[in-house]
């Protein structure tokens, strides 16, 4: 069993850094082992629409729990890090709590060199703002990767190179609560290439060829995405462009051409913070063959900082019938004071093209809006405390998508998160 398995390896780090730990008496390098526990539980209520873990109960209301014991082994030309989380749930089904996953969130070697690193093993991937890739830091189980990875770095240039794959996870666990379950290639090549003028302008690309397995298992499509994103700031306005090129084939095996674009203004203010902006994601036009698909996917980024902190439009294309996302949104940022921050963010809906009704007619492109307002308060450095409410307003176009249960309540989604992060351990000696 894959649980039994991990437990071996983590007991072999750890017996590995404690010998080690004794051996650097003999060492001139300087030897330093960290360890930080994090506790994080979070209760979470849904009303009238449907979100993972539950597809039928209304309203539902449930509570996770993130339970991560992160070490890291160093030393002068490596290191060793390990990620080791328990995720409780108790929710409307289970009187009692039940544990959703034990697993690694990361798990992995690093060698260091003067300007190149590389990394075996699984851990965490965040490239750029976290569009196509991201470690997603909100979910409880995060979001991790397996493979390699090598690193270069300069003063304004960086590079990053990634050779990824999948394998048979352990199903004890629910995989909605796996770092790595969602996963959908069977191989995976990524690079991430940066520019820093450390000045007003900045660029990063990325470029990722992920081979996937067809539905049935039978055939391994190959399918692209390449693009970036540019950055211009002055003292109070910063003007980005994002746009991405995808094509190949998709899982279907039809032959894809898609499209992402993300034109943003920022304006920072003494005490707020405003982003306005647009994201587009394409979608198939029915005028395309049975064999062709313009559904562009967001690959493994975070839908929840782009699209909603609802997640209503999270799986692309299947969350807009393969119709295409427009949404406009505003996002307002105010710091109260050095603890205290509230954020409001506002969106609107449309599909690029129209959704069939049960006639075979065209609906109306409008979906709906979404408002998110959130609060962050850091009372002490070790504790952060979130919370947020949002609702969507749907339009009678909703009824057509499977994620609003009733298009004519209004739906709502909101949270209370407590993170408690502290450092256990810190070990730090040179001969």
């Amino acid at each position: 069993m894959i649980l039994k398995r991990a437990d071996k390896i983590f007991f072999v780090l750890f017996v590995f850094s404690v010998f080690t730990n004794q051996a650097q008496q003999k060492d001139s390098l300087t030897n330093q082992f960290l360890m930080n526990i994090e506790i994080r539980p979070r209760a979470e209520y849904t009303s009238n629409y449907i979100l993972s873990p539950n597809t039928d109960i209304d309203p539902y209301f449930y509570i996770t729990q993130r339970n991560r014991i992160s070490m890291q082994y160093e030393r002068k030309k490596w290191f060793i890090r390990s990620d080791v989380q328990e995720i409780h749930l108790w929710d409307n089904e289970n009187s009692a709590s039940k544990v959703g996953s034990v697993n690694f969130y990361q798990l992995f070697l690093e060698t260091k060199f003067k300007s190149v690193n590389i990394r075996l093993g699984r851990q965490s991937i965040l490239l750029d703002n976290g569009r196509l890739f991201s470690d997603a830091p909100w979910a409880q189980q995060g979001r991790a990767h397996e493979g390699i990875r090598i690193m270069k770095y300069s003063e304004r240039f960086s590079n990053d190179f990634f050779f990824l794959f999948t394998r048979n996870y352990n199903t004890e666990f629910e995989p909605a609560y796996s770092p790595v379950a969602a996963n959908r290639y069977k191989y995976m090549l990524v690079n991430n290439f940066s520019y820093n003028s450390k000045k007003a302008f900045s660029f990063n690309s990325v470029s990722a060829v992920d081979f996937l397995e067809s539905t049935n298992s039978e055939h391994l499509y190959t399918r692209a995405t390449t693009g970036g994103r540019i950055d211009f700031k002055t003292k109070q306005w910063n003007y980005t462009l994002n746009s991405y090129l995808q094509f190949g084939r998709n899982q279907k095996g039809q032959q894809l051409f898609a499209y992402y674009f993300q034109p943003e203004i920022k304006l920072s203010l003494q005490k707020s913070n405003w982003r306005l902006g647009t994201e587009i994601n394409s979608g198939s036009s029915p005028h395309l063959a049975a064999d062709s698909s313009g559904d562009f996917d967001v690959l493994y980024g975070v839908t929840w900082k782009f699209n909603g902190n609802m997640n209503v439009f999270t799986r692309f294309p299947a969350d807009v019938g393969g119709k295409g996302l427009i949404n406009p949104y505003l996002f307002t940022t105010i710091p109260l004071n050095s603890k205290l921050s509230i954020r409001s963010d506002f969106h609107l809906f449309y599909t690029q093209y129209h959704l069939k009704n049960e006639l075979n007619k065209d609906v109306k492109k409008f979906l709906g809006f979404e408002n998110d307002i959130s609060l962050k308060y850091i009372p002490v450095k070790p504790l952060e405390i979130n919370c947020a409410f949002s609702f969507y307003q749907s339009t009678d176009s909703m009824k057509y998508l499977p994620k609003i249960q009733d298009e004519n309540k209004t739906a709502f989604w909101s949270y209370l998160m407590v993170s408690y992060s502290f450092n256990a351990v810190k070990c730090k000696s040179k001969k």
